[in-house]
């Protein structure tokens, strides 16, 4: 009677157990099919804005950013300096103003003008004397001397920075003080600089100002020569100053390394037609280019941390049921980021991860199923 009652309890405590094993397994079931994913209803994913996209490899801009300094042209920009040892009488222009071209900007003295001056009415008058007379009268030797003589005058006046005007006013007013010259602007633009000061005696070539076109500008770009970029002439690039973007293209590339900076320095030019850019700020550039091979990318927005920190995407697998997928990372595009791990062809979400994300965090959800 003992045992029949001692294999009864068994027999009941092994259906326990059975019972329970099977529970729990139903219950394990139950949640890993729980946790592989989430799936939304076609009103939810309007409601959440949840947008899906098939990826698919293509071509890519990509930026690459470099500091930069904005410069004056060197090609258009004009240094104002005396031909010979001079003192300044008068300035005509100030720092900053916006000249037109042969609009006087300094009055100089020099005592080389004043010789060169008082030579040029002499041999002027004495040209102009002999051509009257004619061959008849004086020798053609002596008529070419004089002339040979006048041209020189006039040469070695231009040399010192008169105009054509000024040299002529020589000869018809005899009132004017010889010595005293003005230098006028050779082309329109800014005046940059203009370090001197009335009364100061210069020497020859020193500059006492410099005027520059600032409707077209130089941004020099200081790229690490870590970076193998080909940068050919005519490359784009987008300058970025106070939140303002302006497009540039390269025209130069240096072959040589800065010892100072140990950087490569890359020249672009860059349109002012506003006047915003001046020389001397300080810029970002980013160089545009596009990917070599067509690769796939998803907008910045589309990646989410995994619960380990890993880089995820979630592909839909059936209409309204997404998992994640972790992805490794790759060059950056803009607004996008290509991503490897992905077959061509997968539906991701590109806009609301944020909210499937949330989801599935709900639910407990681990990429790695651990």
């Amino acid at each position: 009677m003992n045992n029949v009652i001692k294999l009864s309890l068994l027999g009941t405590v092994f259906y326990g157990l059975i019972t329970f094993s099977n529970n729990a397994l139903a219950f394990n079931s139950t949640k890993e099919a729980h946790t592989e994913g989430v799936s939304f209803s076609i009103e939810q994913l309007t409601l959440a804005n949840i947008k899906v996209s098939t990826l698919n490899p293509r071509i890519f801009a990509r930026s690459v950013y470099a500091p930069g300094e904005v410069k004056a042209n060197g090609y258009t920009s004009y240094i104002v300096s005396p031909r010979t040892e001079s003192v300044v009488i008068s300035r005509h222009a100030i720092l900053g103003e916006h000249v037109e071209k042969d609009q006087p900007l300094v009055t100089l003295f020099s005592e080389s003008v004043a010789q060169a001056q008082a030579n040029y009415r002499v041999t002027y008058s004495e040209w102009q004397r002999n051509s009257k007379l004619g061959k008849g009268t004086v020798s053609e030797s002596l008529l070419l001397k004089s002339e040979t003589d006048y041209i020189a005058a006039f040469g070695r006046l231009t040399a010192f920075g008169l105009t054509k005007t000024a040299i002529e006013d020589i000869a018809k007013n005899n009132s004017s003080n010889l010595g005293e010259y003005t230098l006028v602007a050779k082309r329109a633009g800014a005046v940059l600089s203009d370090d001197f000061a009335q009364g100061q005696r210069v020497s020859s070539g020193e500059k006492i100002m410099i005027l520059a076109n600032e409707e077209n500008l130089w941004v020099e770009a200081r790229v690490s020569p870590n970076k193998k970029l080909n940068l050919p002439a005519g490359t784009s690039a987008e300058i970025e100053f106070a939140g303002q973007s302006y497009d540039a293209r390269v025209i130069q590339e240096a072959h040589t390394i800065d010892p100072s900076t140990r950087t490569r320095i890359v020249r672009l030019s860059v349109e002012n037609k506003d006047d915003t850019l001046h020389s001397g700020m300080f810029v970002n550039v980013n160089f545009q280019f596009d990917t070599l091979t067509p690769v796939i990318a998803v907008p910045e927005t589309a990646l989410m941390r995994g619960a380990d920190g890993d880089w995820t995407v979630f592909v839909e697998d059936n209409p309204g049921e997404f998992e994640a997928v972790e992805v490794e990372l790759g060059q950056p595009l803009g607004n996008y980021r290509q991503i490897i791990g992905i077959a061509p062809n997968t539906r991701v979400v590109t806009q609301g991860a944020f909210f499937v994300a949330s989801e599935i965090a709900k639910g407990g959800f681990d990429p790695h199923n651990h």
